[in-house]
């Protein structure tokens, strides 16, 4: 899979995704990652790549010309007739989730486009976006910390980027519950004890505990998930006890 990444701090993408899993993916081979500094796309002598907004107001805008260049710069390169999504990190767009990381794994490329200032001139992102996504309701300095976030989530999602493909399919929000606890040496620290289910060597029993507390963990810090996870009837009741504990509500007699 092929990462394409529109930036004014190409820097910036390089360091934080050469490191860890991402970082070993890219020198293996597996993903490949183009950091595309839009600055170069400018026609500006300066490099400026931003201006004035008409109508007013604070702050500068990026301009839609070395954005579209740099965007068509890196659809030749591609050379495919489909075309390439074009993922803007924009606190407007919908929430990134597990369900888009799994989408966009679908991809042979992805483009990113990373705003800055006081966002892009609209006429260019009416052009070549095609998914606005967010990280959150909050506002950040730029899309590159977003960038990054997705590109993580969605690397992990391609064959051969983790060491062991299979961890990808248990994590958090997979069957929309969370991740169960777990545990590694030393058997007991700090007085606390390996659940003991753990160390039976039964492995059926072993995925039981882990499904339960996937279900306990998930109605405790994230009830608004349990509405769309496939839960037997046994397992709807255990999550409508801990959330009548709560005062949280949860409706056990609905069966997927």
């Amino acid at each position: 899979m092929n990462f394409h990444v529109l930036t004014l701090f190409p820097d910036m993408i390089r360091d934080g995704l050469m490191a860890s899993i991402t970082g070993r993916a890219i020198k293996a081979g597996i993903i490949s990652l183009e950091v595309v500094n839009i600055r170069d796309y400018t026609e500006n002598k300066h490099k400026k790549v931003d201006d004035y907004p008409y109508g007013g107001g604070a702050g500068m805008l990026m301009q839609a010309q070395p954005v579209y260049d740099a965007w068509e710069a890196v659809n030749r390169r591609i050379g495919t007739e489909k075309k390439t999504r074009v993922v803007f990190l924009s606190p407007q767009g919908n929430t990134f989730n597990q369900h888009m990381a799994k989408e966009f794994a679908k991809e042979e490329d992805l483009i990113f486009l990373c705003g800055h200032y006081e966002g892009i001139d609209e006429r260019v992102l009416e052009e070549i976006v095609t998914d606005v996504v967010s990280a959150g309701d909050y506002v950040l300095t730029g899309g590159e910390l977003p960038a990054m976030m997705v590109v993580d989530a969605v690397a992990r999602l391609v064959p051969g980027v983790l060491h062991n493909d299979v961890s990808a399919e248990f994590e958090s929000f997979q069957d929309h519950l969370l991740e169960y606890p777990q545990y590694s040496r030393p058997e007991v620290w700090h007085g606390k004890a390996v659940p003991p289910v753990l160390l039976s060597g039964h492995h059926a029993n072993v995925e039981r505990w882990r499904r339960r507390q996937s279900v306990i963990r998930t109605a405790e810090n994230r009830p608004d998930l349990l509405e769309q996870a496939q839960l037997t009837q046994e397992e709807k009741e255990l999550a409508a006890d801990i959330l009548r504990k709560t005062s949280c509500h949860f409706d056990a007699d609905m069966v997927d």
